[in-house]
């Protein structure tokens, strides 16, 4: 009897460990958008690897015997984890990794800025002496410069939008 308890608290541990381990895939998926591939590759990757978790639980612990009472340890570990934990958890820790991430892109903005500061500044007198090709190559990666800084700000507002959308 002790060791089917034990087994029951071992299934039970691996089901809050399972949905333990697709929250932080899912706050991975909220800090960072993924496609619709990559989407279904990471599910599929998940399934997987949780397939085999319980697998080797049942292997070692009853021999490879599918013991229900072990299924439905792991089902209720997963709702009360789900129920209680989760949503706190996710919300909260994809908060916090989306500001630590905003911040070092901001602060990494700022260095590529000063280090880039005196090749534009060459690239301008470059431009302003008339020089076709050097023309043309400062024109490009002004423009570059300026979509990604573009494109950089437009994704933090979206972010920040997110974020007191959800508040």
């Amino acid at each position: 009897m002790t060791s089917e308890n034990e087994f029951l608290l071992l299934s039970f541990l691996t089901g809050i460990y399972v949905t333990f381990v697709y929250d932080l895939l899912r706050i991975f998926r909220r800090v960072i958008p993924q496609g619709e591939f990559m989407v279904s590759l990471e599910d599929m990757i998940f399934w997987v690897y949780c397939a085999l978790k319980v697998f080797l639980l049942m292997y070692h612990e009853s021999n490879g015997t599918l013991r229900w009472f072990a299924v439905f340890g792991a089902l209720v570990g997963m709702f009360l984890y789900r129920k209680l934990v989760s949503s706190f958890f996710v919300e909260h820790v994809s908060r916090l990794l989306s500001y630590i991430l905003c911040k070092v892109k901001g602060i990494l903005n700022k260095i590529l800025c000063f280090f880039m500061h005196p090749v534009i500044k060459i690239m301008h007198k470059m431009y302003e002496k008339g020089e076709r090709a050097v023309r043309r190559h400062a024109v490009k990666m002004l423009k570059k410069r300026e979509i990604r800084r573009h494109f950089f700000k437009k994704q933090l507002t979206a972010k920040k939008k997110m974020h007191n959308i959800e508040t």
